[in-house]
């Protein structure tokens, strides 16, 4: 499976990025998504606090300091599922501009194996999903764009040399307005440094 690549690592936690739509994006929140794929299966969760309460999605959250974008998935899996998964690698970034509120940059990984049982959690409500039949009526608009692609690109494939996928998408108050793939691009963080600053 491809690890994420640390070509254009920057010394920041806070990058600045050219987006579609502003030449100087700088995210004020970093997190991560896990994607654990099982007998076709996906373990998506009903979020029950907090960012995204009421949507399902993948087990994720924000980036915190001493640990690499790595051990963020794998603790935030953890913590809101009950399952050690080990990622595979990083398949995606997402830079999320977003009008009215906080500007989030997340990275997206894989996983296949893993250990323990889903438990239901005070954060989130696990279940397992048939890969053909992910309820994207019931998660964030940009996830139907992007999710595809990563199981297709970085999960089911088994393509060790594919690059990243890195989509820009822009937001006003939640709201999907446009979005753009950047052809070419590599991740903007290193994945294996661990966060030594406060965003």
């Amino acid at each position: 499976m491809r690890r994420c690549r640390n070509a254009t690592a920057k010394t920041s936690v806070r990058p600045v990025l050219e987006t579609q739509w502003q030449s100087a994006w700088q995210p004020q929140l970093i997190g991560t998504l896990l994607f654990l794929a099982a007998s076709q299966r996906l373990l998506l969760i009903e979020k029950k606090t907090g960012h995204g309460q009421g949507k399902v999605n993948a087990p994720g959250g924000k980036w915190e300091l001493g640990e690499t974008l790595g051990q963020c998935a794998q603790r935030e899996m953890r913590e809101e599922t009950g399952i050690d998964a080990l990622p595979l690698g990083c398949v995606a970034e997402l830079r999320f501009v977003e009008r009215n509120g906080p500007q989030w940059l997340g990275y997206v990984f894989v996983a296949q194996e893993f250990s323990g049982v889903p438990t239901e959690t005070a954060e989130a409500k696990p279940f397992w999903c048939p890969i053909d039949a992910i309820p994207y009526q019931r998660m964030w608009a940009d996830d139907a764009i992007w999710l595809p692609q990563v199981l297709s690109h970085g999960l089911l494939s088994g393509d060790t040399a594919a690059p990243p996928l890195v989509f820009d998408l822009l937001f006003a108050a939640g709201e999907l307005l446009d979005h753009r793939q950047q052809q070419g691009a590599n991740f903007s963080l290193a994945m294996h440094t661990p966060r030594r600053d406060l965003l």
